[in-house]
């Protein structure tokens, strides 16, 4: 059985100090490095994304003065820029596939963005038979959510490593597990 890692925008932006901080972001930075220490050898292919947004743009309403922290936010993980960068707590050097998502528009899920020679997840997955991914990263109330529940309509497994995701809020991060569990992914308890 083919089997994927799905790494969700580890990023410095969304990790304690930066612009969308989410509280234990390095936590999972750290959890998901151990992972890949013990077990990359169980996965076939890897993949992380991040968000990439434009400097010069609102990517499509995406960034707001005035954000309502639903559907707008305040600038953060600008192409280039260090808030755009992997956490340095996550070590890379086992990622199989780098996706960028966000470029000019909203973005949330994985399945959204692309790696540099444009090939998106689902074109990965498919073409290494994945049948299933275990998903980590941040933020479990938006583009963990968006990003498992997108595996899934591709026909995948999803397990949710729970000890490996951190989210915005703990309401919401628990109605997006409750909505991700309903839909037929596992949610596995610890980090490895």
């Amino acid at each position: 059985m083919t089997r994927a890692l799905l790494i969700v925008d580890v990023q410095n932006d969304f990790t304690e100090g930066g612009a969308l901080a989410v509280a234990g972001g390095d936590a999972v930075a750290t959890g998901i490095s151990a992972l890949l220490r013990e077990h990359a050898g169980e996965y076939d292919v890897v993949i992380a994304s991040r968000d990439w947004h434009d400097a010069d743009s609102d990517n499509g309403g995406h960034f707001a003065a005035d954000p309502d922290f639903v559907d707008t936010w305040p600038a953060h993980c600008v192409a280039g820029t260090t808030g755009a960068e992997y956490d340095p707590l996550l070590e890379t050097g086992a990622i199989t596939h780098h996706v960028r998502k966000g470029q000019g528009e909203p973005a949330y899920s994985m399945f959204e963005g692309v790696t540099e020679t444009g090939e998106t997840v689902a074109e990965i997955l498919s073409a290494h038979g994945v049948l299933t991914a275990d998903v980590v990263g941040i933020a479990t109330d938006h583009c963990v959510r968006a990003s498992a529940a997108d595996a899934i309509a591709h026909g995948v497994h999803v397990r949710i490593r729970t000890g490996l995701i951190a989210g915005v809020g703990a309401e919401s991060s628990a109605a997006a597990l409750a909505e991700l569990a309903h839909a037929g992914a596992e949610l596995i308890d610890g980090a490895a």
